[in-house]
């Protein structure tokens, strides 16, 4: 099936802005949304110039203002006519280790992460249900396949908890028309990202999305992306010692 009009949340940058680059290469029409919305519109200038046959609609939005994620979906779904795809992308990768004064940075981190996406979450399966078919897709983390220590701590428990809303709705939705797909990237060449990984591990911006996105369109209940090393990694997470675990803090 092809799903040809595709929400993106947190598309101003990063990995939200690789994924709006390789879904207009492929003729896609796009409502990407973000808070900075000068970035949206040079990204919308530039796909529009480099692909003329696609819509590319944009809005402002902080996914954290709970009661503007439905009105600003609503407006992009009635921008494009509809939408088959919404991928809930937006997040924070701040955190401190808890207990040291540093509580606003893990409680940004959970809110935005978790809460934040479940607000998107709640208005992207409005507008599938109403519609009776849609493809909602979660960006959550290798970070949730166990609790990492130290300043990972608050983010990990969150890109936890969004892959396990996105297997609760599997479970619920399935079979169905409306399919779901949790994504768990490694470390990908993006500012948050590469920061937090072994340099060894980070893969390139460009391999990363196009990982991403073929996980995507095959409509994968679950991936692990880019698939080498991350499918091994997420074997073997679960089965370390804590004491080989405490030290990726």
């Amino acid at each position: 099936m092809t799903r040809s009009r595709v929400l993106i949340t947190g598309a101003s940058a990063g990995l939200g802005a690789g994924m709006a680059r390789d879904f207009a290469r492929k003729g896609r029409d796009l409502a990407l949304c973000a808070r900075r919305l000068d970035a949206l519109e040079s990204l919308r200038a530039e796909l529009t110039a480099a692909h003329p046959g696609i819509t590319v609609a944009v809005r402002a939005l902080d996914v954290d203002d709970h009661a503007a994620v439905p009105r600003v979906f609503g407006e992009l779904r009635d921008d494009l006519g509809g939408l088959d795809r919404v991928i809930v992308n937006a997040g924070l990768g701040k955190g401190a280790r808890i207990g040291t004064g540093r509580a606003d940075a893990n409680i940004a981190t959970a809110t935005t992460n978790f809460v934040g996406a479940l607000a998107q979450i709640e208005a992207a399966m409005e507008i599938f249900r109403a519609q009776q078919a849609g493809h909602l897709v979660l960006v959550s983390s290798m970070s949730a396949v166990r609790g990492l220590p130290g300043t990972k701590a608050a983010y990990s428990a969150s890109k936890a908890g969004l892959a396990a809303l996105g297997e609760a709705l599997t479970v619920e939705l399935a079979p169905g028309p409306i399919a779901v797909t949790t994504l768990l990237p490694g470390f990908i060449a993006t500012d948050m990202a590469a920061k937090a990984g072994d340099a060894k591990l980070v893969a390139p911006l460009d391999k990363g999305v196009a990982a991403m996105v073929r996980a995507i369109e095959k409509e994968q209940i679950r991936a692990c992306v880019p698939g080498w090393p991350w499918r091994f990694i997420d074997k073997a997470l679960p089965l370390l010692p804590r004491a080989v675990v405490a030290k990726l803090g």
